[in-house]
């Protein structure tokens, strides 16, 4: 398919306003898209590679704007770009509201055809830009960016293109409606493709067997050893909404840690991912070797990488992740920082997907392969409150971070956030959001970003709650701000304007009314705690989270 066509087709996705008739629109894209149907169902939510892929574009929008300005001409530069996105918001109009098919140059007087860019080529062209690494690698991005918005001969592919290479297509698909539009395309059950879609994270392939092969090809999807699937996630609950629920709950400690997944094949490489399938076995050596000692068979394991000190005794969150981001002298951070895993489920033993299975039948699974080690979550099931109260007791006394509660029959749900888990913390509450903004330091800080705008989650962006200043040390400071910076999207003075990029975790005194920020709200004595490299954005705490935390105050 021709990149143009996409574009035209995401033209009218774009305008229709309806969630039925934007399904629709995809289904027929998807039933035209031939060879590139696993292309398309990634790019129409603004993806170029599968979630769980290692392969990033790492474009940001300084770089993005240097494109956009070298392909709209000799008289255009990054600032003109810059100017015209602070009136828009949207680079991917930026982009079309410049002639950069005109600067062709000699491509310009060859057969169109024979130029037009290819949903292919585009992808093609940008996979060689995620592998460009090293010095000179930014050059390299700027320049095949140039190359293929040169090579737009309509204002709808400058503005689509723009917007994939930022990952954010601006047409309202998202992942439930790439799904029901692969069921609508190829006649199969939404049940089968979100089940494949569960397994594999990978829309490409799902699109594709549910075309070639139908529902008996979907239901031959399974996890596969390497490839990470989304975390089950649990929302907020109490003792009696659980056993208001269930006949009993299942009650296993709150690890004060980082969510991780362990693959292991003992025939080949153990690999540790992140809450957001980022491959991080690199930065934890220990816990490979712990999978490679003690488990001697293929298996999937879900838990949390606590550090601890000399005794095993857990050490605060911000300690591990002091280990999470380190790529260069992971022998000396294992020096300073001891993690160990605390494994609490089992996705996958021994060639069996284990995901229907009854939670406490994974969990047996899980003790039978680690049965000689203190690394398997403590479970109970119980229908007591007492008992349970006093195994929240135990876990805090510990310093652990609560409890969690969960139904003992519930099959694990890889990305859903339900009501079979349930997570009871105590009433000291934390909250992570989002840094939308910052201000210059002062002194000898004024060569960093000093002071964060911080923002929570609203149903169609983010509204601010407040600024933090305190709690960061110098280094802390210079590795926040090395953060930001591919993110600042625009400057005025001593203001930076910064994309919804980097979550931080943000304790508090008080949630207080104020109309100074657009929420509504304004955190009393906010104190920066760490930055949640676990998390994106979309993992962050939400407006509506913070209204139940002020009225649970008052």
């Amino acid at each position: 398919m021709q990149f143009a066509e996409f574009a035209a087709r995401a033209t009218e996705i774009e305008a229709e306003p309806a969630d039925l008739e934007t399904v629709a629109l995809v289904a027929d894209l998807f039933a035209d898209a031939g060879d590139d149907l696993p292309v398309l169902a990634r790019f129409v939510q603004g993806r170029v590679f599968p979630a769980y892929s290692e392969r990033k574009l790492d474009v940001g929008p300084r770089l993005c704007r240097e494109a956009v300005a070298r392909a709209a001409g000799p008289n255009v530069d990054a600032d003109d770009v810059e100017d015209r996105l602070a009136e828009t918001g949207d680079i991917g109009g930026v982009a079309a509201s410049y002639d950069v098919g005109g600067q062709r140059g000699l491509g310009a007087f060859t057969d169109g055809d024979d130029d037009a860019l290819s949903v292919r080529e585009v992808y093609d062209e940008l996979a060689g830009l995620a592998a460009a690494a090293g010095s000179g690698s930014e050059d390299e991005k700027v320049a095949t960016l140039f190359g293929l918005l040169t090579r737009c001969e309509t204002d709808a592919e400058a503005r689509y293109l723009a917007r994939l290479v930022l990952g954010e297509m601006r047409i309202g698909v998202g992942e439930g409606a790439v799904r029901d539009a692969v069921a609508e395309a190829f006649d199969v059950p939404i049940e089968a493709v979100a089940r494949a879609l569960q397994v594999s994270n990978d829309y490409g392939l799902v699109a594709a067997t549910a075309r070639e092969r139908g529902v008996d090809g979907l239901a031959d999807i399974h996890l596969e050893i390497g490839r990470p699937v989304k975390a089950m996630l649990a929302q907020a609950g109490s003792v009696a909404d659980a056993l208001d629920s269930w006949r009993a709950a299942a009650v296993e400690v709150k690890f004060d840690g980082a969510r991780v997944q362990l693959h292991h094949d003992p025939a080949g490489e153990t690999r540790v991912f992140s809450r957001n399938m980022e491959d991080v076995t690199a930065a934890l050596p220990e816990v490979v070797e712990f999978a490679d000692a003690h488990l001697d068979t293929a298996a999937i394991l879900d838990g949390e990488v606590v550090a601890v000190d000399e005794a095993g005794a857990p050490l605060p969150f911000q300690e591990v992740l002091r280990r999470f981001r380190r790529k260069h002298d992971v022998e000396r951070m294992r020096e300073e920082v001891r993690v160990e895993l605390r494994a609490f489920d089992c996705l996958h033993a021994a060639g069996d997907d284990l995901l229907d299975d009854p939670l406490l039948a994974r969990h047996e699974t899980l003790a039978d392969l680690l049965d000689d080690t203190d690394a398997v979550s403590e479970l109970i099931v119980s229908d007591d409150p007492e008992e349970i109260e006093a195994f929240e007791a135990r876990a805090l006394a510990a310093g652990h971070e609560g409890v969690m509660l969960k139904d003992p029959e519930s099959a694990y749900t890889p990305g859903k956030r339900g009501k079979q888990w349930l997570k009871r913390k105590p009433d000291v509450e934390t909250l992570d959001l989002v840094v939308t903004g910052a201000e210059w330091g002062e002194g000898r800080r004024a060569e960093t970003l000093g002071t964060f705008l911080l923002s929570a989650r609203t149903g169609d962006g983010y509204a601010t709650i407040g600024k933090v200043a305190t709690g960061l040390d110098d280094e802390e400071l210079a590795d926040l701000d090395d953060r930001l910076a591919p993110h600042v999207r625009d400057e005025d003075g001593q203001t930076v304007d910064i994309e919804p990029a980097v979550v931080l975790e943000v304790g508090y005194e008080e949630i207080q009314r104020s109309p100074t920020y657009s929420s509504g709200y304004a955190l009393r004595f906010p104190r920066f705690l760490a930055v949640r490299d676990d998390k994106d954005p979309a993992d962050a705490d939400t407006l509506a989270r913070v209204e139940r935390l002020a009225e649970k105050q008052s």
